[in-house]
Protein backbone atom coordinates (compact mmCIF):
# COMPACT_ATOMS: atom_id res chain seq x y z
CA UNK A 1 0.00 0.00 0.00
CA UNK A 2 2.74 2.35 0.91
CA UNK A 3 4.51 2.12 -2.09
CA UNK A 4 1.27 2.60 -4.04
CA UNK A 5 1.13 5.96 -2.31
CA UNK A 6 4.77 6.86 -2.87
CA UNK A 7 4.34 5.88 -6.14
CA UNK A 8 1.66 8.30 -6.98
CA UNK A 9 3.69 10.98 -5.40
CA UNK A 10 6.32 10.12 -7.79
CA UNK A 11 4.35 10.90 -10.92
CA UNK A 12 3.42 14.04 -9.64
CA UNK A 13 4.22 17.14 -11.43
CA UNK A 14 6.59 19.20 -8.69
CA UNK A 15 6.29 22.79 -8.46
CA UNK A 16 8.43 24.96 -6.77
CA UNK A 17 7.72 27.58 -3.58
CA UNK A 18 9.05 30.62 -3.38
CA UNK A 19 8.65 33.93 -0.41
CA UNK A 20 8.55 37.42 -0.88
CA UNK A 21 8.66 39.79 1.56
CA UNK A 22 6.72 43.49 1.43
CA UNK A 23 8.64 45.30 4.05
CA UNK A 24 7.09 48.96 4.40
CA UNK A 25 8.56 51.38 6.54
CA UNK A 26 7.98 54.87 7.46
CA UNK A 27 10.63 57.79 8.14
CA UNK A 28 8.53 60.01 9.46
CA UNK A 29 6.88 62.01 6.54
CA UNK A 30 6.16 59.18 4.01
CA UNK A 31 5.72 55.16 3.43
CA UNK A 32 8.36 53.34 1.80
CA UNK A 33 9.21 49.88 0.71
CA UNK A 34 12.32 48.12 1.07
CA UNK A 35 13.77 46.25 -1.99
CA UNK A 36 16.61 44.83 -3.36
CA UNK A 37 18.18 44.54 -6.73
CA UNK A 38 18.00 41.44 -9.22
CA UNK A 39 20.40 40.52 -12.37
CA UNK A 40 18.33 38.15 -13.59
CA UNK A 41 19.05 37.25 -17.08
CA UNK A 42 17.24 40.13 -19.25
CA UNK A 43 16.10 41.98 -15.45
CA UNK A 44 19.49 43.05 -14.90
CA UNK A 45 17.95 46.44 -13.70
CA UNK A 46 15.15 45.40 -12.05
CA UNK A 47 14.53 45.59 -8.37
CA UNK A 48 12.54 42.95 -6.05
CA UNK A 49 11.13 41.86 -3.32
CA UNK A 50 13.07 40.31 -0.38
CA UNK A 51 12.83 36.57 -2.19
CA UNK A 52 14.02 33.43 -2.11
CA UNK A 53 12.98 29.37 -2.09
CA UNK A 54 11.85 27.25 1.04
CA UNK A 55 14.08 24.60 1.85
CA UNK A 56 12.80 21.15 2.20
CA UNK A 57 13.43 21.51 5.96
CA UNK A 58 12.11 24.59 6.74
CA UNK A 59 8.38 26.09 7.60
CA UNK A 60 7.51 29.00 5.87
CA UNK A 61 7.70 31.29 8.59
CA UNK A 62 11.41 29.97 9.11
CA UNK A 63 11.87 30.65 5.65
CA UNK A 64 10.61 34.30 5.17
CA UNK A 65 12.85 34.90 8.38
CA UNK A 66 15.93 33.30 6.83
CA UNK A 67 15.36 34.94 3.31
CA UNK A 68 14.95 38.46 4.99
CA UNK A 69 18.12 37.93 7.21
CA UNK A 70 20.17 36.53 4.32
CA UNK A 71 19.10 39.75 1.45
CA UNK A 72 18.87 42.45 3.88
CA UNK A 73 20.34 41.50 7.61
CA UNK A 74 17.08 42.03 9.33
CA UNK A 75 16.07 40.11 11.71
CA UNK A 76 13.19 39.74 14.90
CA UNK A 77 10.78 41.42 12.42
CA UNK A 78 7.13 40.33 12.53
CA UNK A 79 6.14 39.30 9.24
CA UNK A 80 1.76 38.45 8.27
CA UNK A 81 1.05 36.37 5.38
CA UNK A 82 -0.64 37.84 3.05
CA UNK A 83 -1.66 35.79 -0.11
CA UNK A 84 -0.36 32.95 -2.38
CA UNK A 85 0.37 33.95 -5.52
CA UNK A 86 0.31 30.95 -8.04
CA UNK A 87 -0.54 32.03 -11.72
CA UNK A 88 0.86 29.43 -14.43
CA UNK A 89 2.90 32.47 -15.75
CA UNK A 90 4.08 34.51 -12.76
CA UNK A 91 7.47 33.07 -13.36
CA UNK A 92 8.77 32.57 -16.86
CA UNK A 93 11.84 30.73 -16.10
CA UNK A 94 10.30 27.59 -13.74
CA UNK A 95 6.53 27.25 -12.67
CA UNK A 96 6.75 28.65 -9.25
CA UNK A 97 3.90 29.47 -6.28
CA UNK A 98 5.11 32.32 -4.70
CA UNK A 99 3.86 33.03 -0.53
CA UNK A 100 3.94 36.75 0.21
CA UNK A 101 4.48 38.21 3.72
CA UNK A 102 4.06 41.65 4.78
CA UNK A 103 5.54 43.87 7.75
CA UNK A 104 5.82 47.16 8.98
CA UNK A 105 9.20 48.61 10.40
CA UNK A 106 10.15 52.18 11.50
CA UNK A 107 12.90 53.14 9.10
CA UNK A 108 15.02 54.83 11.90
CA UNK A 109 14.87 52.14 14.07
CA UNK A 110 16.10 49.85 11.41
CA UNK A 111 17.99 51.78 8.68
CA UNK A 112 21.49 51.33 10.31
CA UNK A 113 21.01 47.79 10.31
CA UNK A 114 20.29 46.79 6.69
CA UNK A 115 23.21 45.25 4.71
CA UNK A 116 23.99 46.58 1.16
CA UNK A 117 25.19 43.51 -0.04
CA UNK A 118 22.44 43.07 -2.23
CA UNK A 119 22.20 46.80 -2.65
CA UNK A 120 19.24 46.76 -0.28
CA UNK A 121 17.24 50.41 -0.45
CA UNK A 122 14.34 52.29 0.52
CA UNK A 123 12.06 53.64 -2.19
CA UNK A 124 8.75 55.98 -1.92
CA UNK A 125 5.62 55.09 -3.15
CA UNK A 126 4.91 57.26 -5.50
CA UNK A 127 8.55 56.78 -6.92
CA UNK A 128 8.88 52.91 -7.12
CA UNK A 129 10.91 51.32 -9.94
CA UNK A 130 10.86 48.73 -12.19
CA UNK A 131 9.59 45.38 -10.03
CA UNK A 132 10.50 41.80 -10.88
CA UNK A 133 7.53 39.47 -12.34
CA UNK A 134 3.91 40.64 -10.25
CA UNK A 135 5.51 42.27 -7.18
CA UNK A 136 3.89 45.33 -8.25
CA UNK A 137 0.99 43.38 -7.85
CA UNK A 138 1.66 41.19 -4.42
CA UNK A 139 2.77 45.31 -3.35
CA UNK A 140 -0.84 46.67 -4.48
CA UNK A 141 -2.34 43.96 -2.69
CA UNK A 142 -0.62 44.69 0.10
CA UNK A 143 -1.28 48.43 0.69
CA UNK A 144 -5.19 47.61 0.11
CA UNK A 145 -4.97 44.75 2.94
CA UNK A 146 -2.80 47.72 5.32
CA UNK A 147 -5.28 50.40 4.28
CA UNK A 148 -8.19 48.01 5.28
CA UNK A 149 -6.86 47.28 8.56
CA UNK A 150 -5.48 50.70 9.39
CA UNK A 151 -8.89 51.78 9.03
CA UNK A 152 -10.52 49.66 11.22
CA UNK A 153 -8.03 48.18 13.74
CA UNK A 154 -5.20 50.05 15.80
CA UNK A 155 -2.09 49.33 14.21
CA UNK A 156 1.12 51.45 12.84
CA UNK A 157 2.26 52.22 15.78
CA UNK A 158 5.30 50.15 14.85
CA UNK A 159 6.60 52.52 12.06
CA UNK A 160 6.61 54.99 15.02
CA UNK A 161 9.41 56.03 17.89
CA UNK A 162 8.58 54.97 20.72
CA UNK A 163 6.93 58.16 21.84
CA UNK A 164 5.42 60.28 19.01
CA UNK A 165 2.60 62.89 18.60
CA UNK A 166 -0.70 63.05 17.85
CA UNK A 167 0.89 65.06 14.36
CA UNK A 168 3.19 62.91 13.74
CA UNK A 169 0.38 59.72 13.92
CA UNK A 170 -1.95 61.99 11.25
CA UNK A 171 1.03 61.91 9.14
CA UNK A 172 1.74 58.14 9.45
CA UNK A 173 -2.05 57.53 8.49
CA UNK A 174 -1.77 60.04 5.74
CA UNK A 175 1.14 58.20 3.90
CA UNK A 176 -0.52 55.03 4.16
CA UNK A 177 -3.85 56.32 2.80
CA UNK A 178 -2.11 59.00 0.62
CA UNK A 179 -5.01 61.73 1.60
CA UNK A 180 -4.97 64.77 3.91
CA UNK A 181 -7.36 63.64 6.92
CA UNK A 182 -9.33 66.55 8.77
CA UNK A 183 -7.26 67.19 12.05
CA UNK A 184 -9.48 67.60 14.44
CA UNK A 185 -11.36 64.44 13.28
CA UNK A 186 -8.18 62.41 13.36
CA UNK A 187 -7.77 63.80 17.05
CA UNK A 188 -10.87 62.82 18.25
CA UNK A 189 -11.27 59.67 16.89
CA UNK A 190 -7.33 58.92 17.93
CA UNK A 191 -8.04 59.55 21.61
CA UNK A 192 -11.32 57.88 21.74
CA UNK A 193 -9.77 54.64 21.52
CA UNK A 194 -8.26 55.32 24.98
CA UNK A 195 -4.98 53.42 23.33
CA UNK A 196 -2.32 56.57 24.06
CA UNK A 197 -1.11 57.39 26.98
CA UNK A 198 -0.01 61.09 27.53
CA UNK A 199 3.22 62.08 28.60
CA UNK A 200 4.77 65.46 30.17
CA UNK A 201 7.17 66.20 27.89
CA UNK A 202 5.94 68.44 24.34
CA UNK A 203 7.86 68.10 20.82
CA UNK A 204 9.70 71.49 20.95
CA UNK A 205 9.19 73.67 17.74
CA UNK A 206 6.60 72.23 16.49
CA UNK A 207 4.23 75.04 17.32
CA UNK A 208 3.97 78.21 20.08
CA UNK A 209 2.46 75.77 22.26
CA UNK A 210 4.29 72.92 21.18
CA UNK A 211 2.80 69.17 20.61
CA UNK A 212 2.52 66.71 23.64
CA UNK A 213 3.85 63.11 23.10
CA UNK A 214 2.33 60.19 23.96
CA UNK A 215 3.21 56.47 23.95
CA UNK A 216 1.16 53.36 23.28
CA UNK A 217 -0.61 51.48 25.98
CA UNK A 218 0.78 48.50 25.39
CA UNK A 219 -1.69 45.93 27.53
CA UNK A 220 -4.31 48.35 25.59
CA UNK A 221 -3.26 47.34 22.09
CA UNK A 222 -2.59 44.21 22.42
CA UNK A 223 -5.67 43.22 23.71
CA UNK A 224 -7.60 45.67 21.14
CA UNK A 225 -5.63 44.60 18.09
CA UNK A 226 -8.00 42.20 16.72
CA UNK A 227 -11.01 43.63 17.53
CA UNK A 228 -13.22 45.76 14.97
CA UNK A 229 -12.81 49.85 16.40
CA UNK A 230 -14.24 51.45 13.15
CA UNK A 231 -10.68 53.40 13.92
CA UNK A 232 -10.72 55.52 10.50
CA UNK A 233 -14.23 55.00 8.58
CA UNK A 234 -14.11 55.09 5.06
CA UNK A 235 -10.21 55.42 5.17
CA UNK A 236 -11.04 59.34 4.95
CA UNK A 237 -12.88 60.99 7.75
Amino acid sequence: MRLDILKQYENQTKCLVALDSIIFGFDGEQLKLLLVKRGIEEEQHTWSLMGGWVQPTESLEDASNRILFELTSLKDIYLEQLHTFGSPQRDPVERTVSVAYFALINVEDYDHKISKNYEAQWFGMNDLPKLLFDHGAMVEMAIQHLRYKASQHPIGFELLPEKFTVPQLQKLYEAIFGTELDKRNFSRKLLSTNLLIKLDEKQKGYSKKGAYFYKIDEDKYKKQFNTFLNFLPNGNS
